[in-house]
């Protein structure tokens, strides 16, 4: 709200996100003082949980609060707010998709870099007594696991668990699968990318350190999830 008190001119739109427990932080206060702050500026706010694997064909069990705040200049009650109405109406259209894809369609084809492997001659595994939990819970290729800081978690839903800015980096929720020979290893941070839904020629810059690059994954957006959000947008404000 700062920033939009800044500006020569208010945003039309304002599109926010956040993670799925924002409604309840705090007994609630927080997202309510959130939409007091945004109606007092004259937004009249759509807010939603959505789910990446719900609506795309995506298979990341990735829920996230969506705020969508059309600047209409009237109260709650006002009936003239038509750019909400409208794009509500919109979204209404929106179905489930069916899903088809396997997590594995988003695994890299070529040769995956060793670093990203769990194995038993590493003297930090074994230290950590990591690779013992691994081989013990790690049964099936058509699942992702999770390392859970001192346990695996089978995600049995053929999913890929919601990716995190704090995986990749030795610890909680990373993402595990078994390869096709029998190998123990992490989704590594092109995988990630395409199960956030960034196209293959997507690259980061080789300065980009590997931790980093798990970092932003984790903490960007869906991209066909904002881009179903942005054409109903358009299409509400086509309807003036």
């Amino acid at each position: 709200m700062r920033i939009v008190g800044e500006l020569k001119e208010k945003p039309t739109v304002i599109l926010l996100e956040n993670v799925k427990n924002f409604y309840t932080h705090d007994d609630g206060n927080t997202f309510a003082k959130v939409f007091e702050e945004l109606e007092a500026a004259g937004y009249c706010v759509w807010n939603k949980v959505l789910n990446t694997s719900a609506i795309t064909k995506i298979p990341q069990n990735r829920q996230r609060t969506f705020l969508v705040c059309f600047n209409e200049g009237a109260g709650p009650s006002d009936p003239s707010k038509k750019l909400s109405w409208a794009f509500k109406q919109k979204f209404s259209n929106i179905k489930e998709v069916k899903k088809t894809d396997s997590f594995r369609k988003f695994l890299e084809k070529k040769e995956v870099d060793p670093k990203f492997f769990y194995t038993k001659d590493k003297s930090y595994y074994i230290k950590n007594t990591m690779y013992g939990p691994l081989k013990k819970t790690m049964k099936s290729k058509d699942t992702i696991y999770q390392w859970r800081r001192v346990y695996v978690r089978e995600n049995k839903s053929n999913e890929c668990p919601t990716l995190t800015a704090n995986m990749g980096t030795g610890g909680h929720n990373v993402p595990l699968i078994i390869t096709e020979d029998n190998k123990f290893r992490k989704l590594t941070p092109k995988e990630c990318l395409l199960l956030q839904g960034f196209p293959k020629s997507y690259k980061f810059p080789d300065s980009v350190s590997t931790s980093q690059r798990y970092k932003q994954v984790g903490n960007s957006v869906t991209v066909p999830v904002i881009k179903i959000l942005a054409k109903l947008i358009k299409e509400a404000l086509d309807s003036r």
